[in-house]
Formats: C-alpha cells, structure tokens, sequence
C-alpha cells in the first residue's frame, strides 16, 4: 500500500481527463466527484476506476465533451439526456437541475438516460444539503446481480444515496448497494486477491460461494440480504425499483441491456434505450416545515439513536455518514492509499498520455 496526497491525485486526474478531451470545468466536476470517493473511504468508486474511463473513451462509449440538454420538462420534473458524457458530469449537472426546481416548487426530480458510470451516489446526494435540501440520488449499473430464486444476471448493483441536512449535528447521509456488497469491493478483494464473504457471490450454478472471482466465472452478485432466508428478496425489490425509476423512466436501457462498464465487453446490439440511466431528487426541507425546526429535530434524532444502549461499550451507534466523514479527515491529513495494481493502472496511463503521475 503507498500513499498519495490529495492534491497530487487531483492534479493528475484532471490532466489525465484533459488530455483525452474533456473540457476544463468538466475535467474539474470529475475529479471533485471521483476524488470525494478515495476521500470518504470507497476505494472502489475513485481513482481505481479512472483506466475504466479512458478506455471506455478510447472504445467511443464515452464521449469527452457532452452536448447535455433537457428532452423533456415541467415545473418539478426533467429527463435529461447525457450524450454519452461521464456521468461524474451528467450526474451533477442533473442534480443541480432538480435543485433548482426544488428551490423554486418545493421538490425536483430529473431522470437521466444516454450517460455513463457516475461515481459514488452519495455525492450527487449530498449537493441539495448546502440548499437547505434533502438529496436524493440513484443510478442503475452493469448486469451482474441475480434476482432471488434466479442464476441469471440481471440487475446492477443499483445504488441508493440519500443526504439530509442537520444542525449543529453532521448530516445524514445514506450511501449503499443494493446488493450484499458492492461490485467495487469485490474487485479490491480481487487485487489483493483475498476470497469473499459468503453471501456475496453464487456461482454459475447459483450455488453460495467465496471464489472472489466467482462472477467472472459466469456467477451473479446477490442481491442485498444474499439469500432467501436472510430476505434476499429485498434486495432484489429494492434494486428493481432503482433500475425502473434510473431507466424505464427516462428512457435509459435497463435489466440486461445496461452496457457494461468494461471496456472490453460490447454493449448488446439491440440496446432498449440510450446508455445508462440515474434518478435525482431534491425537496425543499421549507416545502414540509420551517428548516429550522426541522434541522433542530434532526439533531435530536441523530443524539438520541447515537446515544442508543450498546450491546457493547466500546461499540456505539454509527449514524450513516459517520465512518466516511472520519476517514475524510484522516486520509486529508494521511492521504490516499492505493494499491499496487491500482497504481499500475495510473502509471500506465501516465506512461501512455505523458503525464506525470
């Protein structure tokens, strides 16, 4: 494990992604958004998935600079058409939107197709909190999760974010899966080359396992529970509502057809909609009660649960968005550790783009 400052990475993501034609502002927005996930401690959602990028670039799936436009509209509502952009650009760009019209209705809601990868959804999320706003971001994802009961991948890992301003108290900021464990966990195991957790992985047969390379193999990432008996099917409902509202939606492809996010497998030739697709929302905390109040109440809310009767005493409760704010501060002062193939990655785009790492 080596360790890189912040600003060194930040400097070299924005070169690397200029340098393959993205615009300055957009080269930045990128890398505020990937660099917030080495921050907060999701290895997996940062510069880890800057070689999946560019030869997504290189392969003509993503397209460096985005013409981004509002294909539909109302007051509360958007769908917004990436144009095959990032989606670390699309996704901020639609959020804001749905901020936007937040602050002037009371709620937004943008439902986004034709985009790519976006990055960890809690950031997207977190954007409404400085508006005085509860965020809420979701995106579908490459098919590699069965349903329960099925050996069939047809889901995403489709993430659900929600971000909830406070007062004096930090915000809550919910951040997950909605699968046992994220794809991106399953690849720092590969790397490190550990095995899995059972309740990660079936096999092509459909059959529990803790091969790490369990799915590539031509086995499924479960569905957030792992089985039936621990209510898999949960998991399976919750991901099916992210795929509908990301999707079927917008227009994006959904299910099986979301192109996947290596570069190496081709998109299927008979796509249901334009590339992947995310879902925004913003509400007004105003629109419901006066934010004052509100915040005050969530003080009291995030006190009382983290101050809950522990099972045991040197463990208390965690408040979504604990654990990340606290690696935040450390990895500011400590910086950012990658590992060594993570580093292979960076230096051979480094090598390969003549920019210095």
């Amino acid at each position: 494990m080596t360790y890189f400052s912040y600003e060194r990475l930040f400097d070299f993501t924005i070169k690397l992604l200029g340098a393959i034609g993205c615009p300055a502002d957009q080269a930045l927005e990128a890398a505020n958004v990937l660099l917030s996930a080495d921050l907060r401690g999701i290895d997996s959602h940062g510069v880890a998935r800057l070689i999946g990028y560019v030869r997504l670039y290189e392969k003509q799936r993503i397209n460096a600079t985005p013409q981004i436009s509002i294909t539909h509209e109302t007051p509360s509502t958007a769908v917004v058409n990436g144009d095959s952009g990032l989606g670390l650009v699309v996704g901020p760009y639609a959020m804001r939107l749905a901020i936007e019209k937040a602050k002037k209705v009371g709620t937004g809601w943008v439902a986004v197709k034709n985009s790519n990868h976006y990055g960890i959804a809690g950031y997207h999320a977190m954007m409404a909190l400085s508006e005085d706003c509860i965020g809420i971001s979701m995106t579908n994802a490459s098919p590699l999760v069965a349903p329960t009961f099925s050996k069939e991948r047809l889901l995403g890992t489709n993430p659900i974010s929600v971000a909830i301003p406070a007062g004096k108290e930090p915000p809550f900021v919910a951040d997950m899966a909605t699968t046992t464990a994220a794809n991106g966990k399953l690849e720092i195991l590969q790397r490190k080359n550990e095995t899995a957790p059972l309740g990660w992985i079936q096999d092509k047969d459909g059959k529990a396992t803790n091969n790490v390379n369990g799915v590539m193999e031509g086995g499924a990432l479960l569905p957030l529970g792992g089985d039936r008996e621990h209510s898999s099917h949960k998991g399976f409902i919750l991901g099916s509502i992210v795929d509908i509202f990301s999707a079927v939606l917008s227009g994006a492809n959904y299910g099986p057809w979301v192109p996947p996010f290596v570069a190496f497998l081709d998109p299927d030739p008979n796509p249901v909609g334009a590339g992947i697709g995310h879902f925004f929302g913003a509400m007004r905390i105003d629109a419901f009660r006066p934010a004052d109040q509100f915040k005050q109440h969530m003080d009291q809310w995030i006190q009382r649960f983290r101050n809950a009767a522990p099972i045991d005493p040197n463990q208390k409760v965690v408040i979504p968005g604990d654990p990340e704010r606290t690696m935040e501060k450390i990895r500011k002062k400590e910086g950012i550790p990658l590992v060594q193939p993570v580093i292979d990655d960076l230096q051979f785009l480094s090598k390969q783009y003549q920019i210095k790492l």
